[in-house]
């Protein structure tokens, strides 16, 4: 699904150059201590705060989503028989010991790899985009073994091993439904002390679960952006959350989305409308510059990729202009970027 209405734009209008320095190899000492660059939507004008103000940009009666979904250690480390390296990247569960996959390493059909000394990794078959079925054998079901062989799937900008660490910072304090492959980065920064305070202050909150798979990351291969097609990705909305957000659209209060995730799933469940309807899908939908939302008031969000769909959504709400300016300043004052780095308001 794409939006329904688009401008002329092509991949290289979503292009800038980023100072590798600026991309975050890891996470703050405290997740709230993050700097916070906050637009004003009506005017573009920019301040520069920390994500612990955040209260400050928020008025009692606001609606903030967030996406619940969990990370699961879905990096697995395998050997060839023939001695080689190959990766094995756990994208969904089709049954039990069968997956989707992304195989690195020259791995042909058929062929098996070795994960421990007892469980071994069967390569059954291609899919689409590069995805490959995967079935394991020697364990009973190999989702039961993930914590403690399975690694955490940090991005590929970040240059280093994921550690201990990392299972804890690269996880949402609210994550609760586990199947993402990738955390909703914009909900990093929140703890339970600014949850506190934000509740305090009349700040209404509301849970989605979009499953992140690897159709938000895949990259943007067709020079007219219309062409892009995303790839499915699950999503579920609550009868409670779906309440809570109708009755803040027909009060005129504003809905703040946490998370790239967090419209998508919002804005595809309302299908065109300002009403969400509870229940279970798979999101396809695209969101570039030409795009209507109907029930994203606000968005939290990170710093995005160059030519990425995540830069092209921000771009669609806020203007590609304002937001590719915005991204300027931030690398003149040297924000963080990507997973680890910094936040935004666009509200």
């Amino acid at each position: 699904m794409t939006s329904p209405v688009a401008e002329n734009l092509t991949l290289s209008d979503f292009d800038f150059d980023l100072p590798e320095s600026l991309i975050a190899q890891e996470p703050y000492a405290q997740r709230d201590c993050s700097r916070f660059l906050a637009i004003d939507r009506a005017s573009g004008r920019i301040a520069h705060r920390i994500f612990s103000d955040l209260e400050h940009y928020l008025v009692h009666g606001d609606l903030l989503i967030l996406n619940d979904t969990k990370v699961f250690p879905c990096r697995l480390l395998a050997k060839k028989s023939g001695g080689g390296r190959a990766e094995i990247f756990l994208l969904s569960e089709q049954g039990v010991n069968l997956w989707k996959a992304l195989v690195k390493g020259g791995v042909g059909d058929g062929k098996r790899l070795g994960i421990t000394t007892e469980i071994e990794a069967e390569i059954a078959g291609g899919d689409a985009d590069n995805i490959r079925m995967v079935r394991f054998h020697g364990i009973e079901d190999i989702r039961s073994v993930l914590p403690e062989i399975g690694k955490t799937p940090l991005p590929p900008y970040i240059k280093r091993e994921a550690d201990k660490d990392d299972r804890e910072r690269y996880q949402t304090i609210y994550a609760v439904h586990e199947g993402a492959v990738a955390a909703p980065t914009a909900g990093l920064h929140f703890t339970g002390e600014l949850f506190q305070r934000l509740t305090t202050k009349g700040i209404e909150l509301a849970t989605v679960t979009l499953h992140v798979g690897p159709g938000t990351f895949q990259p943007v291969r067709v020079q007219t952006i219309s062409e892009h097609r995303m790839l499915p990705e699950q999503y579920s909305i609550s009868e409670n959350s779906a309440q809570r957000i109708n009755r803040a659209k027909a009060e005129g209060r504003r809905v703040i989305a946490v998370g790239t995730t967090s419209v998508r799933t919002i804005e595809t469940a309302a299908a065109g409308g300002n009403r969400v309807a509870p229940g279970a899908g798979c999101s396809e939908l695209f969101i570039y510059p030409g795009y209507c939302f109907t029930v994203t008031d606000g968005i939290i969000t990170n710093f995005h990729l160059p030519k990425s769909t995540l830069l092209m959504l921000v771009s669609a709400f806020a203007g590609r202009e304002r937001i590719l300016s915005a991204y300027r300043t931030a690398i003149a004052e040297k924000y963080r970027f990507y997973s680890y780095g910094d936040a935004m308001i666009i509200a």
